[in-house]
Formats: C-alpha cells, structure tokens, sequence
C-alpha cells in the first residue's frame, strides 16, 4: 500500500497569528503500542511535544482526535510515512496534567477512519479522509460466528482471574457483532500489528474469523496454565508462594520441551571442579552445591548465587605450587636497582629470602615495615616479589571497619562476596603470591566488628594453613602467601596483631639520600610521565640540593618528585610552543618556575635572645626540629604553658622549672625571681598538638638561659628527658631527629650518653656535617649549651 500524499497549507498564517485549522481535516495523534476501537475508552500519555500540542489544540477547539499507530514503535517523531492508513477518530473525555509534568488523555472511540492525504506546514500532524461506517449485514454466516464469539469471549473471562463484573456485563449486554468483536480484540494480549490489523477489517465475517481464531489460541494457552496449575497444586503443603512459582516454570519448561537446557553448562562446571585441583574436602562441598544447582530452575534467584560460589571455588588456586629457588645474589640487584639506602633494611631482607630459599616449608614470619610516608614501604614489597620471583598482590586496609571486609560475607545475604584477602589471591591466581597489607595503622574498629581481630588469623603462620572465610565456607591454605605489611605509626596497631608480626623501621632520608634517588629515579620518571627524553632536559646537582633544602621538609621523596615534575612541566610547555632546546636547569631558573624558596634556615635568629632553645622532635613523618621560647612577667611565681601542649609535655615543663629552683644558686640565679615573676613557656606551631618527654632537657635550657640572662648557642640542638634528680635520661627517634637538624642547618646536637647506642643508626654523610655532645647530667648541658 502507498503511503498517503502529503498536501501544502490551506492557508499561510499572517505574521505572529495562530494557523487556523482546516475544518475538514483531522487532528493526528499518532500511538505507539495501542489500537483504540470505537466505542472503547481507553487512557492515552502523551509524551511527544507534538502530541502535546495536538492534544491541547483539540481541546481548545473542541475537536476531535484521530488516533493512528505508527509502524516502529522505536520511532521518536514519526512522520506520514510511519504511520498506519487506518486509525480510530476519537473524543477527548478528559484531559489531565499529573505533578511530574505528564500529559494523560482519557479517549472514547468513535468510528474507523481512512486517511486519503496528510496536511503540512503545522506544528503537529493533520490529515484527511473519510470516516468508515460500521456495516450491518446480517444473516446466517455472520450470526453463527456471533454465538461462536460469545462463548468463546465467556470461556475466556471464566479462565481469567479478577474479571471485573463490568466488563462481564458489557459483553453481555453487547448484541452487535463488530462491536463485540472489538470489545474482545481490546481487551485480548494480542500484538499492536494483530489489532491493527483487526481495525483495518472492515467486513463482519473475516473480522469475526480473525478474532475468534486469536481468541481460540489465548484460550488454550490459558487451558493449559490451569492444567499446570492443577498439576502443581498438590505440592503447595509447605511450599510458598516461591516454590509454587518455580514448579509452574519447571511444568512451562516440560511443555515446551526445552527441560534440560542447561545441561552443557552444568556438564562444564563439573568437568571444571573436577580440574581445579581441590582438597576432598572443598571438592566434596563444590559438588554438594553442584547438584543442588542442578535441582534449582534458572529463573530462580538462588540458581545465580550458587553459581557464583561455584565460579569462585573454580577460579581459586587450590593445586599446591611449585617450588621456586630463590638466588639470593639476584635478589640483592633487585633490591639494589630498586632502592638507594637502606642498608639495614636490605641485609633484614636479604636473610629473610635465605630462611625461605633454605626452608621453604617453615613458618616465616610476618614482616612490618613502619616508617613515613613515601620512605618505598610499598616498593620494598614489590621488590620482594621480583626476587622470589613471585606475583604481587596489594590489599588497602585504610578506612576498613568491617570485619567482613576481611573474613568475608555468609552466603546468606544478597550480594555476598569472600573478603579482600581471598579476592585478592583469587585475582592474581598464585597461592604463594606475595601480598602486601597496605596502611595497617589506618584500620577502625565499628558496629560490624573489627577487622583488626579477623587479620589475626590470618596473619598467624600457626593457624592461617587453615583459614576459613565466611563465604567460602571451606579451609583455604594461606601458609604460602608471603604477607608483608605496612603502617606510618604502631600506636594505633593492636597489641596481638603486632606480636604476630616483625617489625623493620624505616626512618626518613638524609639530604645526601635525597639527592642520589632523585638523580637515579625520581628525574628519570618525570621525564617520562612528562613526555620528555633526557636529552631535552637536565637538573644539576646544585638545583636538586635546593629544592631538597628549600621547597620540601619531608622524611619520604614524594613532594620532592613532585616539585621535580613541577620543573619539567615548564620545560614541557616550552616544547610544545616549539621553543624548546636542549635545557640545563640551574639554581638560578628555580624560584620562577617554583617560585620562593618555602623552608628557611631561622635558626640563628630565633636563638639570639636569652631564654630561647632549640629542641629536636619526632613525628610519624620524620624528624623535625622545635623552638623553646620562654619569657618572665612580674607576678606571683606561676608557669603558663601554650602551644596546644600534651600532658607529658607539660609535666617536663614543671619537671623544667622544679630543677632549676633546685639549682639556683649553682646557676647564679636569683631565688627571690620565682616568687615575683610569672613565667610563660610557649612552643611556636600552637596549631599543631605535641607531647611526649623529649624536650625535657630543651625547657630547661630554655628556662635557664632566660633566668640566667645567658644566650642558648644558636647553632646547637638538643633532645632528652630530664629526671628531678638532675639526669639526662634516653629517648626515641634519633637518627630521624638528628637528621632532621641536620637539613635545618644545625651543626651541635646535644644527646643523652645512653643513647650512644643509637650512634650507628645515624647516617655517615649526617655524622660528618655535625659535632655530637654527649650527656649525662644537665650540668653537661648547661657547660656546652651556652654561647
């Protein structure tokens, strides 16, 4: 059939007029799944704009609509060519807006209309034609295949569950044929195109043939959905309504022929529990829930989570690996390549491989490394595994709170999955992979549990050969795994976790340090993440030393490559504006390509006043030095202490001021000033909280020299604890606080003697930059401490 002609405008609107409708043409709203036949009310949501517009116009007007059915139901503004030549002329019986903003029609047909041409140059579709008269033709055939209809129409509405009895009535008040016909057709699950194709048929016999052969195949498929049904009945005791569902599925699929139709599929995943090598054990449960797949319909909602278990116990590496030699010689090249330093940690590291190239059925134990950010904690990791020639594997527990995170979740719940740890062997495929537990200070117990508990079996040689994750439900071996983990601090750590590991420090960098691994790695890598070959651009020595000294006070490298990747951008930029040459970048083009220098060396002016001292402390990023500063008001003999102080500290302060009351007159100071002064302690950064005891000996410098009216050295830094008793007593951290005077531009530290031990720690290129006071008793500090 040709599609109608399209004809111009009766009439071209005069300028900013509304276009006056032709009065024999027809408003078009075109539908996309629904056939509406006359005397039938029907709801319509309008979602085009057009349609929206037609609508509204009609309603406006006054007028009539005609519905017609488009061809592709996908198609998003139709035009004349996409729709049907048959539609329905409909009255508008009500017209709503809903609060979200949607159009809904309530319609009544009216009669068949044929469209002979469609009218352009309006906003929505017009088109005309001729209405067609419903026939009234009677007689024997067409009376023959009413009563046919009617019961076939009352069968079905037997069949039908929660029939209204107004539609019951309608059908039987209803004595036209074509009328019935259309009733039955409207309210049949027939296709768009079967309806619409029922409208077209004009003449009451073969409409009556057409519907009252759709109308015989619905009522034998509704026949034998009660014959299922009835099938199923006696099964439903202690079944619900799930189970019922299920058996009705299975009864369709035995219909239909297709029961069994997953069997390849059920054929594979036997043939692969087979080839995973599984423990008896694990092997005996995977085929346990291989067959209660097999039992379960594929609708079902259970049939996918068993399915998935299976896939995991699949895919996990059960078969035990081969052995592997370990060469302790490359191992040492592989460390040496990767890391610059860290002597200690290499030798600790190089002894744990020989263990395991010796003994590789033992229990190693879990090495820590803690130390501050950007010291190559993760890197060292890596590294391991290239020497052992293993596969590597990182698990973040930073922010973890659920100890399902670790253990896993029971099958039971929606949406469960094994924790991170099964996950990640299962990821990476080796059972003897090294797996490094990253941030392991950063974990927080919660309401779900904490994982810290979980890790201890799993970080325990002596139980994780059996652990048992909540999802699997079966022991995996986990003595294999080399587990390797890493924390910035160890207070936040528990108790039993840490004594199930071995820890290995790592403190920060010198500046020596530094600069060798920015000359080796750091320049190198820039480079490359910047698009640049080494020919292009070089720093020299001189511009890393300051931007080591001047724009970063770190204990890792990170904000140093940063600053270094900095550089290279502004030489990239060059490059790529096609101004660029071979650059050599000096002290000179630093400050404006980085601007300013951020650290300066202040040390000599904040000492050059009495009461003034330089402490030296530790943080969990590395060393850093620590001003002293205190003053005397007249007053009554208190001691005010600022600078967001911990309660330790605090306590050293009053320790401080105790001894030097005790040693007045040794120190020529006047007794008669602690009654009539006020003395205030402040340690600048008072953002910034501090505590522990180090600064002991530092507050009682400071504290001296202000009362003594003497000048602390200003090249001189100081750390230690302080007993009332006059003692030097040791503390922690030194090489990290040591080093950090060092890059501040001290040159005398002052230490307590029984920290001597601690001597060897400290690196070479540090102890030569600085001459070491050792100390016994305050006196010892007082005698060396001042100018």
């Amino acid at each position: 059939m040709s599609p109608p002609d399209v004809s111009p405008p009766d009439a071209s609107p005069a300028a900013g007029q509304p276009t006056a409708l032709p009065a024999d043409a027809m408003i078009v709203v075109p539908v996309r799944n629904t056939v509406l036949f006359p005397e039938i009310v029907f709801p319509i949501t309008l979602g085009r704009p057009a349609s929206i517009a037609a609508a509204q116009q009609a309603v406006r007007e006054q007028r009539q609509i005609l519905l017609v059915l488009q061809r592709d139901p996908e198609k998003i503004e139709p035009t004349a060519d996409d729709l049907h030549r048959v539609g329905t002329i409909a009255n508008i019986v009500r017209y709503m807006t809903s609060p979200e903003g949607g159009h809904h029609l309530i319609c009544q047909g009216v009669q068949r209309f044929r469209i002979a041409e469609f009218v352009a140059g309006y906003p929505f579709l017009l088109a005309r034609g001729r209405p067609l008269a419903e026939p009234e033709i009677g007689g024997p055939q067409v009376e023959a295949r009413f009563l046919v209809l009617q019961q076939q129409v009352g069968d079905m509405l037997a069949l039908l569950p929660r029939v209204p009895p107004e539609l019951r009535q309608t059908v039987e008040a209803t004595s036209a044929p074509g009328q019935l016909a259309d009733l039955a057709i409207t309210y049949l699950d027939a296709a768009p195109a079967e309806k619409q194709d029922i409208l077209e048929t004009l003449e009451l016999v073969p409409r009556l043939d057409k519907v009252s052969k759709l109308l015989a195949h619905r009522l034998e498929v509704l026949k034998l959905s009660a014959e299922i049904g009835e099938r199923t009945k006696a099964s439903l005791d202690t079944r619900q309504r799930e189970a019922l569902l299920r058996e009705q599925m299975a009864a369709i699929q035995k219909e239909l022929g297709e029961e069994g139709s997953n069997k390849q599929e059920l054929a594979d995943l036997d043939k692969a529990i087979g080839g995973a090598r599984m423990p008896p054990e694990v092997e005996q449960a995977a085929r346990k829930e291989l067959r209660r797949l097999q039992r379960t319909p594929e609708a079902a909602g259970e049939y996918s989570m068993i399915r998935t278990y299976l896939d995991t116990l699949i895919e996990l590496p059960w078969a035990p690996p081969e052995a592997k030699d370990i060469d302790i010689a490359a191992a040492r090249r592989v460390l040496d390549a990767d890391h610059f330093g860290l002597d200690k940690i290499k030798k600790r590291i190089v002894e744990y491989l020989a263990v395991r190239k010796l003994a590789p059925e033992g229990k190693a134990p879990i090495l820590c490394f803690v130390g501050p950010p950007g010291v190559g904690k993760t890197s060292l990791g890596q590294s391991i595994a290239r020497a052992m020639g293993r596969k590597f594997t990182r698990v973040s527990l930073g922010g973890v709170h659920d100890e399902a995170e670790i253990r896993g979740h029971r099958r039971t719940y929606i949406g469960a999955m094994p924790g991170t740890v099964i996950q990640a062997i299962r990821k990476v495929g080796a059972r003897d992979c090294v797996m490094m537990l990253d941030e392991i200070d950063k974990m927080g117990a919660g309401i779900h549990g904490d994982p810290s508990a979980a890790l201890l079996e799993v970080l325990d040689p002596e139980q994780n050969a059996t652990f048992r994750d909540n999802y699997l439900d079966v022991p995996f071996d986990l003595s294999r795994v080399v587990f390797i983990t890493t924390a910035n601090v160890l207070e936040t750590v528990q108790g039993p976790l840490r004594d199930r590991m071995e820890i290995i420090q790592l403190s920060g960098y010198t500046a020596g340090e530094k600069l060798e691994i920015a000359k080796r790695y750091l320049v190198r890598r820039q480079l490359e993440a910047n698009g640049l070959k080494p020919e292009q651009a070089e720093l020299d020595d001189a511009a890393l030393d300051r931007i080591i000294e001047g724009y970063t006070r770190e204990a890792g490298v990170r904000n140093l490559e940063r600053e270094i990747g900095r550089v290279l951008r502004h030489v990239a930029v060059e490059f790529a504006e096609g101004r660029g040459g071979q650059k050599r970048i000096g002290v000179d083009d630093l400050e404006k390509m980085l601007g300013p220098t951020r650290f300066d060396n202040e040390v000599a002016m904040r000492s050059s006043v009495p009461g003034v001292a330089t402490g030296l402390a530790w943080t969990p990023v590395g060393g850093d030095i620590l001003f002293i500063e205190a003053t005397r008001t007249p007053g009554n003999g208190r001691l005010l202490l600022t600078g967001q102080l911990g309660e330790v500290m605090r306590e050293s302060a009053q320790a401080a001021l105790s001894l030097v009351k005790s040693m007045a007159a040794t120190f020529e100071i006047d007794a008669g000033l602690f009654e009539k002064s006020d003395i205030h302690v402040h340690v600048p950064a008072g953002a910034t909280p501090k505590d522990g005891p180090s600064a002991g000996v530092a507050m009682f410098m400071a504290l001296t020299s202000l009362l003594a009216g003497r000048t602390v050295r200003s090249d001189t830094a100081m750390t230690g604890e302080i007993s009332l008793r006059g003692l030097v007593l040791p503390v922690g951290g030194i090489k990290e606080k040591v080093v950090a005077a060092a890059g501040a531009g001290i040159t005398r530290v002052m230490l307590p003697a029984r920290n001597k031990r601690d001597f060897d720690d400290i690196p070479q290129d540090v102890r030569g930059k600085l001459e070491f006071v050792w100390l016994d008793k305050v006196d010892d500090a007082v005698a060396a401490g001042f100018s």
